[in-house]
Order: C-alpha cells, then sequence, then structure tokens
C-alpha cells in the first residue's frame, strides 16, 4: 500500500471517528422540548422564544387533550410525543447541596457526586445573609450542571423554612432555627441564591416549604398526617408564616409547598384562604403550588377530609393546589370533572402556573447548550472553590458554647491529642439529613490528626450508647494524652424525618462516658456535639473538669478541617446558637402538639421571643477566642408615626386600639431611622462579631413577645481596630407586633433596643395631622 492512500484511509478513520463520537454525544445527550431538528414541533407557538410566556403556555394548554393534562399535574408528568415534550420528574431536592432524596435527581458515571454543604441548621448559626446566598449560587451551578448531563432536573423542593418550635423535632436540623427573622432571612438569601433569576428567567427554581405550622413528625403516637395544629391567628401571622411570606415577597420564590398536617381542622392542601387568599393574593407568588408527597392521598385515605377521593382532588385544586406529588390527582381528577365538581378551566389555571416555571427555567427554549448555564458540565461540580466554600460555611457555623481557657489548643503543648466519642471518626453523620453523595469527607478525627499525633478511642459503638463496656479504653488513651477531644451527640438514628426525641438528654451512656473521661483526662477535656436540636448537657456546662464545649451540628462534608481548625485557633470561632437549649425538665411541661407560642397557666410558651424560664444556653448565645466592645456612635431617640386622616372622616377609630396603630394605616415608607454601631476588637486575635439587634415594645402592650430579633449584621474587626455599622430600622417591619386577630399594629410609646448589653430607647408618637390618600 503507498504512503498517500495509508495516510487517506488514517484520514477518513479519523473522520469516522469523529462522526461516530458526534453522534453518541447526540444520543446519550438528554432529549428536549422544541428540538429545532423536529420538523413536528419547531413552527409551534409555544416553542417561539421571542413571544411573551403567557402567550406561548396558551398555546401550550390549547394543544393538549384533557388526559394529557391530567397526567401533568403530578410529579412524574407523562411525556406528549405529538408535541416534542419529554416526561419530567419534578421531585428534585437541594436543601444543602444537590440531594438524590427525590426521584429527579441521580448520582453516577461523570458525576459521582455534589458539594455536601453543612446541615441547615449549622450554616444558620453563621447568621451570614451572603454566605447563605453564595450557597444558594454553587448549589445551582451544581444543580444545572447535572440537569445538562441528564442526571437531575430543575425543580428543588428546598428550603424548609419551617419555625425550629420544639427541641425534640427531629427535622429542626433543616431548619434556620427558631426566630422567625432569622429564617426570612435565611429563605429569601438562599432563594435569591438558588434561583439565581435574571429578570423572569430562573437557573433552577426553589420551593419552599412545608406550609404551614408544620413541626411535628411522630411524638408519642401522633404523627404528622394525622395531626391538627391548632394555631392563633396571632401566632399564624408573628410566628409560622413570616418565612413563607419572606421567601415568596423578598426571594421570589417559584413554588410553595403544602404540608401534611392540618390546620385549625383544615389540610393545608385544601384550605383557600392558606393557598389562593394568602400565598397568591396577599403575597402574590409568581409560581406554582405543590403538595408534600402523597399528601392529597392522605387528606382522603388517613384524614377522612371527604366523602369520596375525587372531592378531595376537586378541593385541592379549587385551594390553589397546582401540583400533587403523588398520583392522586391523575387517577381521581377526570372523575372530580365529570361530576361536576371541577371544571378544565380550573385545572388549566393550575397547569399554567407549573408551565409557566417551566418556560422560565427554559425547557421549551429549544437547545439547551445553547442557553444561559447551557456549558455547565461534569468539571463545574465539586470544584476546588466549591468545597472551600463547604469548609467556610462549617467554620462561620461552629458555636463555641464554653471556654474556660483551655481553647485554642496548642501544638507545641498538645502534642499528643485523645479522640474519643461515638462521633469521633464519622462521615456520612457530618451532612445529616436531604444529603446527597459528598465529594469526599474529612472526619473529626483526620481533621485533628492534621495538627497532632492523635490516640483513638470510640468510647460507644454508636450514639445510642447502649453499653459501657469500652469506657477503660478511653479513659486509659485520655490518662495518657496532652489534650482530649470527645465528640458526641446525636445521628440521624436519633433525629430525622418522622422521628421526633421524646427527651434532650445525651443518649444512653454518653453522659457517664465523658464525666468519666474528663475525670481521668491528663491534659484538658474539650467536649465537641454533633446534633441538629439542642441538648441539655447541663453536667458538661458546670463540670470544671470539662473545659470547653463546641457545638458543630452537623458540618458537612469538611467538618473535620472545620472543628479541627477551631479547636487548634487556625479559625476564630463566630457563630451563635439559632434556637434555644433548654433542660430537660421543659419537655416535661410542653407537649409537643400545643402550637401555642405565649405562655399561659401551666404553660411556659416557646422560644426566646415568650420563653422566660431557665436554659442551658441561650439563643444568640456564642463565645469567641477575642473580645469585643459594642457602643452607640448615632441613634435618634424619637419618631413621629403619620395616621391616614381619612380614617376619621369615616370614624374608623380602629386603627388606634390598644394605643398601636395598625401598620396599613400609615405611611411605612417615612418611618426609618439609622443606627449606627461601633464594634472594637479589644483582644489580640482578628476575629468576626455578629451584632444580634433586639426589640422590646412598650410595656402597655400585653399581646406582644418578650423581645424578638429585629436585624443582625456579621462584622470581621482586625485585634486592635474598629468597625462601624449602620442597621436601618423600619418602624413598620421592625417595630410593629401582631394583635390577637392577627393584624400588624406599631405600639404607640417607647421602645427599647437590645445589642449585647446596650440598651437604647425610641419613643414613637403618633402624628394625628397624618397623611391623605
Amino acid at each position: 500500500m503507498s504512503r498517500t492512500k495509508h495516510d487517506s484511509l488514517i484520514l477518513l478513520l479519523l473522520l469516522l471517528i469523529a462522526i461516530l463520537s458526534i453522534s453518541s454525544v447526540e444520543s446519550g445527550r438528554p432529549p428536549f422540548a422544541c428540538d429545532p431538528r423536529n420538523g413536528l414541533t419547531r413552527s409551534l407557538r409555544f416553542c417561539r422564544t421571542n413571544l411573551p410566556i403567557h402567550v406561548r403556555v396558551r398555546d401550550l394548554l390549547g394543544r393538549l387533550t384533557l388526559p394529557e393534562k391530567i397526567r401533568l399535574l403530578v410529579n412524574n408528568a407523562i411525556d406528549v410525543p405529538r408535541l416534542g415534550i419529554r416526561g419530567y420528574e419534578w421531585w428534585s431536592e437541594a436543601l444543602h447541596g444537590v440531594s438524590n432524596v427525590g426521584p429527579g435527581t441521580k448520582f453516577g458515571g461523570s458525576f459521582p457526586g455534589a458539594t455536601s454543604f453543612p446541615q441547615v441548621i449549622t450554616t444558620a448559626a453563621s447568621f451570614n445573609e451572603s454566605l447563605w446566598e453564595r450557597i444558594g449560587q454553587v448549589v445551582s451551578d451544581e444543580a444545572r450542571a447535572m440537569y445538562n448531563g441528564g442526571m437531575a432536573g430543575l425543580t428543588y423542593w428546598s428550603p424548609n423554612v419551617n419555625i425550629f418550635r420544639d427541641p425534640r423535632w427531629g427535622r429542626g436540623q433543616e431548619t434556620p432555627g427558631e426566630d422567625p427573622v432569622l429564617a426570612g432571612k435565611y429563605a429569601a438569601s438562599y432563594v435569591s441564591g438558588l434561583q439565581s433569576a435574571t429578570g423572569n428567567r430562573l437557573k433552577v427554581a426553589a420551593c419552599c416549604k412545608h406550609y404551614t405550622a408544620y413541626d411535628l413528625d411522630n411524638w408519642k403516637g401522633v404523627d404528622r398526617f394525622h395531626f391538627n395544629a391548632r394555631v392563633s391567628k396571632q401566632d399564624l401571622a408573628d410566628t409560622y408564616n413570616v418565612p413563607f411570606k419572606a421567601c415568596v415577597v423578598e426571594g421570589k420564590v417559584a413554588s410553595v409547598m403544602c404540608s401534611y398536617n392540618q390546620v385549625n381542622g383544615k389540610p393545608t392542601c385544601a384550605d383557600p384562604d392558606l393557598l389562593k387568599g394568602t400565598i397568591r393574593g396577599q403575597w402574590h407568588l409568581n409560581g406554582y403550588i405543590v403538595s408534600d408527597c402523597d399528601s392529597v392521598g392522605v387528606m382522603y385515605d388517613t384524614q377522612h377530609f371527604t366523602v369520596t377521593p375525587e372531592e378531595s382532588a376537586a378541593a385541592t385544586i379549587k385551594a390553589g393546589l397546582d401540583l400533587d406529588c403523588g398520583p392522586f390527582l391523575a387517577i381521581y381528577t377526570d372523575l372530580a370533572i365529570r361530576r361536576g365538581l371541577l371544571t378544565v378551566t380550573d385545572v388549566d389555571m393550575a397547569l399554567a402556573n407549573t408551565v409557566t416555571v417551566q418556560m422560565r427555567l427554559g425547557m421549551f427554549d429549544g437547545e439547551p447548550s445553547a442557553q444561559p448555564y447551557g456549558h455547565l458540565g461534569p468539571r463545574h461540580v465539586c470544584t476546588p472553590d466549591h468545597k472551600q466554600l463547604a469548609l467556610e460555611a462549617a467554620r462561620q457555623g461552629i458555636v463555641l458554647l464554653k471556654n474556660s481557657g483551655s481553647l485554642p489548643l496548642s501544638t507545641s503543648r498538645h502534642r499528643t491529642i485523645a479522640v474519643i466519642g461515638p462521633n469521633s471518626d464519622v462521615t456520612e453523620t457530618m451532612i445529616g439529613n436531604y444529603a446527597g453523595v459528598a465529594c469526599d469527607y474529612t472526619s473529626p478525627l483526620k481533621g485533628i490528626s492534621r495538627y497532632v499525633r492523635t490516640v483513638h478511642q470510640v468510647g460507644c459503638s454508636n450514639v445510642a450508647c447502649r453499653a459501657n463496656n469500652l469506657f477503660g479504653f478511653a479513659e486509659v488513651a485520655a490518662r495518657h494524652a496532652d489534650a482530649t477531644v470527645l465528640i458526641m451527640g446525636l445521628d440521624q438514628s436519633l433525629e430525622a424525618e418522622f422521628k421526633d426525641r421524646t427527651g434532650l438528654l445525651l443518649p444512653g451512656y454518653q453522659q457517664e462516658l465523658v464525666t468519666r473521661v474528663a475525670q481521668a483526662s491528663k491534659g484538658p477535656t474539650i467536649l465537641v456535639l454533633m446534633s441538629g436540636g439542642p441538648i441539655d448537657v447541663s453536667f458538661a456546662k458546670y463540670d470544671r473538669r470539662v473545659s470547653a464545649i463546641l457545638w458543630a451540628g452537623y458540618p458537612g462534608q469538611a467538618g473535620g478541617t472545620a472543628i479541627a481548625d477551631i479547636l487548634f485557633g487556625t479559625t476564630n470561632p463566630g457563630g451563635k446558637l439559632p434556637m434555644t437549649w433548654y433542660p430537660q425538665s421543659y419537655v416535661a411541661k410542653v407537649p409537643m402538639t400545643n402550637m401555642g407560642m405565649r405562655p399561659s397557666p401551666g404553660y411556659p410558651g416557646r422560644t426566646y421571643r415568650f420563653y422566660k424560664g431557665p436554659v442551658v444556653f441561650s439563643f444568640g448565645h456564642g463565645l469567641s477566642y477575642t473580645n469585643f466592645k459594642q457602643s452607640l456612635a448615632l441613634a435618634p431617640t424619637d419618631l413621629s408615626v403619620l395616621i391616614n386622616t381619612n380614617l376619621f372622616a369615616t370614624k374608623n377609630y380602629s386603627t388606634l386600639s390598644s394605643n398601636a396603630i395598625k401598620v396599613k394605616h400609615t405611611n411605612c415608607d417615612s418611618l426609618s431611622l439609622p443606627l449606627h454601631i461601633d464594634v472594637e476588637n479589644i483582644g489580640n486575635m482578628d476575629g468576626t462579631h455578629t451584632l444580634l439587634l433586639f426589640s422590646e415594645p412598650p410595656t402597655s402592650v400585653k399581646w406582644s413577645p418578650n423581645k424578638q430579633l429585629i436585624s443582625f449584621h456579621r462584622v470581621h474587626v482586625v485585634a486592635g481596630l474598629k468597625q462601624r455599622v449602620k442597621i436601618d430600622i423600619h418602624a413598620c417591619k421592625h417595630l410593629s407586633v401582631v394583635d390577637e386577630f392577627g393584624i400588624r399594629r406599631i405600639p404607640i410609646g417607647q421602645h427599647s433596643l437590645y445589642i449585647g448589653d446596650l440598651k437604647h430607647s425610641i419613643s414613637l408618637q403618633a402624628n394625628l395631622e397624618g397623611i391623605k390618600n
């Protein structure tokens, strides 16, 4: 064979390989709607990106048959081949990283894992809005990359923004904590990052859940499927609904999920006042409402809300539900229409909301690679920057609860560390629930071993710690080490979805292990706790042999590195508790089924806002390795509240009921005050300080919280220097309270502001000259 023919054959072979490679890539690429190469669909109006979305949606709905429409009302929506529409799984999760909990996402191949950030309760302890938003942006980058690779959807049913009302709740770990302002800020920040909206365009669609008053899973025989949450209008408006409102109004979330439980005798997914009236009517949701999975079926089968299943189907859709996570609507909607309980127009309205979100995601815009975010792929998942952010999130969320001077440890004085406890060398425990497959892990033992020599003993074979036969080995290790780190606490076997706790103490023999090891330890003993909920560790708080306590929550894939960095002072801790840590005696007085926030005879109330009894550690507690001094640099002392004078012309004097003005009867835009606070680092180590600003209404207002968080700000201050922080106080938002009827009012009189030990008073006066419409 001549050289020329040989070269030609090689070129031909290479060309064939290239063609086959391209063909293979295209054949392996996930199918998509509105493919311009598809002659059947490329001329359809709903595929024309130059048309307004509502026009495209109307065109698409007009082409669907009723059976097709009904099968699009559920999470595993069917394909419609004649219109080039592919089947779609709506259920994906991204609580603190892309998760494979829902059927819409899977790992494998080019996507073996994704960045697993700390559990939400830990990240919330950072009190850092910019961090929450940045985490959302990273998670959505990885979600889009996996979608482009055919491994995930674009609709993520996260975050969980329920109030962590009761310390025993197994899912409290998924939430931003007990305070509605904190939860609302977290919701808006994370959703903003996750959706990364540009105009009406979404990177992914987030979903705030579980609406509303849902915070009981399975406690002493009472489960979420049967539970009727009896909630006052006041508690609903000033506690339970606050994070959801922030999610919709401030975060512009694309979806809200209604919960399993009933509220005041009616299933949330069938309550038109909660769905159409509040979410759409008052908050103006631009998106869809979805049921928690199988909750429509639960409403009929378990709660027996209606006589027939088709009545339940009709009740949910007419109340404002757009999508059923479960098969119920696919089965019974047709019968509901044939019986006249529902109309095709009702179905069209529901579908319009879901399809609109899909169009905002670009799912009907043709070639995915040509769209925004179409370039994202495997190399954009588990990147060094993403892993570093997971580490930084853990560092910022870990809380130093106690320090008698033993921390930070010294690599020169503490050359050998005894690392002891059932959570000392865990990996998956650190990512909590609703997690995916992490990029990699650094356990606490591994993290500490990077600093010094370690001696390891588990003490207990697991967190249940039902035996003490291994304690002797742990005592020997502590006796010969320069310092001892005990890593104790909980895991998903003790607190999780459908698994509420009955008490707050360390499980099994864990307390005995801590005490015995602390007695035996040659050097300082440090207790590190992993948990989502609070633990009564009063014994360790008051035991001088336990010189320091850290709470790490569930710190994510890099948790071990973060814990070690704080133990050895590479990182100065700055986290603050997002929930109250109660003593064990508290839960004996408070059944989980009592939804009341405010105290009453024989009932102590809930959270720092209403509970005045003893605590182990308070909401907002958290220490540092340095000391900060706060001072007021500029603080106004009075504000005039203008009242709409037209109210008096109509004799509507109720606006001044209880010496408090209805928020809607004043001009909120003009009611703002600047507060300037100086934060000085008077210690020897650079550090981050979180300003927590609380307000207390006039004493004449009897139905308000004791105090309430109104703002927070995280600031880094170099040792010996000072930073000035400005906080704008908006009277309608920050100084208002909700009355017994669920109406938000601004109390007239002297309001007190608290920042640590600082107190400042602002006098609000009613101006009857007022404003006119």
